[in-house]
């Protein structure tokens, strides 16, 4: 490495050292993980009965009623460009006329988005024609492009978190505004709902805007004050990229590239966080409010789980601490361990009592997770298996198909027959029994990771992703699983999501009177 390499590393808060650990990486790869099974009811996953969600519920809101600090974290630095490929597609395509299923479906469903009426406008603006005019003349682009470009909506390059989702009688909604809404539903405490956004750089001044402009309006509906907090992702949480051969790749000024580390880079973020308990959810995983309650009633069962849970563990790591304890105290710490937090070491009986404190300490004073995995359908995702952990023992992870092995015949048909997946739905505690935040980054498995193939400028390059962060982020976390109903799982991974039922306002899609074009507005089917 040269001088200039050594000034560019160094500028970003990273050492020679880690840059070389990173290249050495990309050359071996990561090792698969060595599985026992996947995790299945009863076998890992709890799925708890009508009387046990209305106790979870209540010790929830007991909990609450202590007064601790709740946040609400949302992982939205993504940009939408990823929703809108297939219309980009269709502005690059040497047709015209909507010709594949998803184009067809997008343009007999216009008038179902929430966002038509500003896309009206901006048709209006720069074609001085509404949607139903342009899409009678035939003009099927000029629509898609007031969507995308910069000059209309500038949906192909804003953060999915600012496009509007959900349209109600009387307002538009977009997921930020959703989150805060579910924050106040499930997530506050002390009259106030604390929530943090982790963003791109790019995308922090556009909704630090659109917040200022929003939160009044909930701070008042929901009779709660808000305290709204940014991250970005940190730059020394970047890694190298690599050419082929695995030697540094450079940018065409010699310079070189570094790319995001992926979600993994963000529990430096959640570090930052200073909370007893951190809901996780994906900036898009949204619903509006005719289907928020089961949304709710099942954040606060995890959550209930959760302080149920570290109550106990809590309760357990300060008979340790006081040394008032017999071998039988001892045993009834080994069946919590084992069976509420599903962490087992085969030599167990072989250790002596002293050593089995040892152990015990450490399992208990970790943080914990509770995460709602959902009955997989379809594709399997990342998904609750029982896996060996550097130190012998089994517990409950979350995995990606990446961490498997495709080779093990095995292997593969325990994940390819998995019973649940996991769709991001975490709440953590991040706390010691003392009241002391633990230092997450300790809890990273960092033999955990991704190579993906990317390329710049046509260029092909390596792209090393860190251990992600609900994957070997949390690798050495007391894990849990609870059932919850998949109606809590509707993700936006294409514009067309949006027309799914869970996504409408009024079921079966928004009731609206239509009007002939008279002036602005008037063909987007509401004046």
């Amino acid at each position: 490495m040269n001088q200039q390499d050594l000034n560019q590393i160094s500028a970003r808060g990273i050492s020679e050292q880690q840059i070389e650990h990173q290249l050495e990486q990309i050359k071996n790869g990561f090792p698969f993980l060595k599985l026992e099974g996947a995790a299945a009811i009863g076998k890992g996953i709890m799925a708890p009965t009508a009387q046990e969600v209305e106790d979870y519920e209540k010790a929830w809101n007991d909990y609450k009623a202590e007064g601790h600090k709740i946040v609400k974290f949302v992982p939205a630095s993504g940009a939408a460009s990823r929703m809108f490929k297939n219309m980009f597609a269709f502005l690059d395509a040497p047709y015209d006329v909507p010709t594949t299923d998803f184009e067809k479906q997008f343009f007999e469903n216009i008038k179902k988005f929430a966002f038509r009426k500003a896309l009206c406008d901006k048709c209006h603006v720069n074609n001085e024609k509404g949607i139903m005019c342009l899409i009678k003349k035939g003009d099927y682009k000029a629509v898609v492009a007031n969507l995308l470009k910069p000059e209309g909506l500038n949906y192909g390059q804003l953060p999915k978190g600012l496009l509007q989702f959900h349209e109600y009688e009387d307002e538009v909604r977009t997921p930020m505004e959703e989150h805060l809404v579910e924050a106040a539903l499930y997530a506050s405490s002390n009259g106030e709902a604390n929530v943090h956004f982790t963003v791109s750089h790019d995308h922090l001044e556009l909704f630090k805007q659109m917040v200022a402009e929003k939160v009044d309006k909930y701070a008042q509906r929901y009779g709660i004050k808000y305290n709204i907090s940014f991250s970005e992702q940190k730059p020394s949480t970047d890694t190298i990229a690599a050419n082929p051969d695995n030697t540094p790749f450079r940018n065409e000024d010699g310079s070189l590239l570094f790319r995001p580390g992926g979600h993994g880079a963000l529990i430096e973020n959640l570090n930052e966080i200073d909370a007893d308990v951190v809901f996780i959810k994906n900036i898009d995983n949204v619903v509006p409010d005719r289907l928020k309650a089961e949304t709710v009633t099942w954040k606060q069962v995890i959550a209930g789980v959760l302080v149920t849970l570290q109550k106990q563990a809590f309760n357990y790591l300060k008979v340790l601490d006081s040394g008032q304890y017999n071998h039988e105290k001892l045993e009834e710490i080994i069946r919590f361990v084992q069976r509420d937090l599903c962490c087992r070491k085969a030599d167990i009986k072989e250790l002596e009592d002293a050593e089995l404190v040892i152990y015990l300490r450490k399992k208990l004073n970790r943080p914990m997770r509770v995460c709602g995995v959902v009955k997989n359908v379809g594709e399997p995702g990342g998904g609750p298996f029982l896996t060996y952990n550097q130190d012998g023992t089994v517990s409950l992870q979350i995995l990606e198909s990446s961490q498997i092995d495709k080779n093990n015949e095995e292997y593969m048909k325990m994940f390819t027959e998995g019973t649940h997946f996991n769709p991001v739905d975490l709440v953590c505690a991040t706390k010691d029994y003392q009241g002391n935040a633990f230092d997450l980054p300790k809890f990273v498995d960092p033999s955990t990771g991704f190579i993906s193939s990317k390329s710049k400028n046509g260029k092909d390059l390596k792209a090393l992703e860190l251990p992600g962060l609900w994957n070997g982020a949390m690798s050495d976390w007391n894990t849990v699983f609870v059932e919850v109903p998949l109606g809590t799982f509707n993700p936006v991974k294409t514009v067309n999501d949006l027309l799914r039922d869970q996504h409408q306002a009024v079921e079966g899609g928004i009731k609206h009177e239509h009007h002939h074009e008279h002036g602005k507005g008037g063909c987007c089917g509401k004046h």
